[in-house]
């Protein structure tokens, strides 16, 4: 498995068409949907850190895509 760092995923979140709306101890990203669904993703603010594999897959789940489409989104 690849590992990606947090700033990574920030990069992708904006492809994604998520925005920032907090940043304290985490930064919470939000995403409302054509149907109204609100999706979130908490991230640290370790920049360059790695994130950890089970830590990674938590927070695709939460932005509803897979490693793939993860991947094919950061090397745009």
């Amino acid at each position: 498995m690849a590992i990606y760092t947090f700033n990574d995923f920030r990069k992708v979140l904006k492809i994604l068409g998520f925005k920032k709306i907090r940043s304290r101890k985490h930064e919470t990203w939000r995403k409302i949907l054509e149907d109204a669904t609100i999706l979130r993703v908490r991230i640290s603010h370790k920049a360059g850190k790695d994130i950890p594999k089970w830590l990674f897959h938590e927070m695709l789940r939460q932005t509803g895509i897979d490693e793939h489409r993860f991947r094919e989104l950061l090397n745009k």
